[in-house]
């Protein structure tokens, strides 16, 4: 970075180094990064800081905790080897997908060439692969039959409503009509603690994985808890292609559910498989920090059908959305509530 680069302020350095002013902070309170301050107290980021925040950001993009960025940058770099493996690993999936994709278009001009058109569908296919993964269907009650297409599903995908809005119902639809689909029901609460220690106890690979994702969140300032543990063993399940969760925040603090997004984030990232997220939470749906991969599903509390909704203040829905929205301490009051509403005679 030259020195001629210009001293920023919190928002311009979050815009250009591609990450939120939260994150920022997140740097600042871990003691990774200490930005300048001006007289009246606001902060700074100039080239020396710039330089090491974009290194954060890039250890960050690797899958590295805060704790594991935090060794990098002092000197120790074993953290690096197993993420950099992971990040060459996604690479040749990416090489191969694309090679797989050249194939398809020269076998599409091969067919041209003897007169043979594309069949329906195939030019769809091959431009946005995942639009083949969408789903339609009639929507249930409270909705009354009204017709619900999803077009393309994002790794990251919110579903949010207030309360009585039929966003339950809508997410076990989901996870009933998209192919290899499985809901993760607040029953990984209610089962309790044992029955999660037992599942974990006869699979060794999944113990192995859950424990490898809670010392990340740990690191990241995550509260172990018998909720986290039971969230992370439906997480890590293998098989399911794609995932529906009740309300991810369901007993975890705040602390936690910002490490738990940052890690699902940084999954989705990845490549992990599509995730559809209940929640209520303003940790776990944080507006300004909603990126490309991520949509939000509105549930209208007048049962109008659900609608995708855009992260931008004054689009269509932004504005009930946020009103959906509370903070952890606010959710962890309320978690207990239910809407009834009562059936006509």
């Amino acid at each position: 970075m030259h020195c001629s680069t210009p001293y920023l302020n919190a928002s311009e350095a979050a815009r250009r180094l591609g990450v939120s002013t939260k994150a920022l902070r997140l740097y600042e309170q871990r003691g990774l990064v200490t930005p300048s301050r001006t007289l009246a107290g606001y902060r700074t980021y100039g080239p020396a800081e710039m330089a090491r925040a974009a290194e954060i950001v890039s250890l960050r993009a690797l899958g590295l905790s805060l704790a594991q960025v935090t060794q990098v940058l002092e000197g120790d770099p074993r953290s690096l080897e197993p993420a950099l493996a992971t990040h060459e690993a996604k690479l040749e999936a990416g090489i191969r997908q694309l090679v797989d994709t050249i194939a398809k278009v020269r076998g599409l001009r091969a067919g041209l060439a003897q007169g043979q058109a594309p069949a329906d569908g195939e030019l769809a296919r091959l431009l946005n692969p995942g639009a083949e993964f969408g789903t339609a269907f009639d929507l249930p009650w409270p909705w009354g039959g009204e017709r619900f297409e999803l077009r393309e599903i994002r790794p990251l995908n919110y579903i949010i409503g207030p309360l009585g809005s039929g966003k339950t119902r809508l997410a076990i639809c989901l996870a009933e009509k998209l192919p290899n689909a499985a809901f993760l029901g607040l029953d990984r609460i209610h089962d309790g603690h044992a029955a999660t220690v037992a599942r974990l106890e006869t699979d060794a690979a999944l113990k192995s994985r859950v424990d490898r994702t809670l010392a990340w969140l740990v690191d990241e300032g995550a509260a172990e808890s018998e909720a986290l543990i039971a969230l992370l063993a439906g997480l890590e399940s293998e098989g399911p292609a794609v995932l529906v969760v009740d309300m991810v925040e369901q007993g975890l603090d705040q602390a936690t559910q910002e490490a738990l997004i940052a890690c699902l984030r940084q999954r989705a990232k990845a490549g992990g498989r599509p995730l559809f997220l209940m929640t209520r939470s303003s940790a776990i749906l944080d507006l300004p920090a909603i990126g490309p991969d991520e949509s939000i599903i509105l549930c209208p509390a007048n049962h109008s059908p659900p609608t995708l909704v855009a992260p931008y203040p004054g689009t269509p829905g932004y504005e009930a959305v946020a009103t959906c929205l509370a903070s952890p301490e606010v959710r962890a009051r309320t978690a207990g509530m239910i809407a009834w509403r009562p059936q006509a005679a």
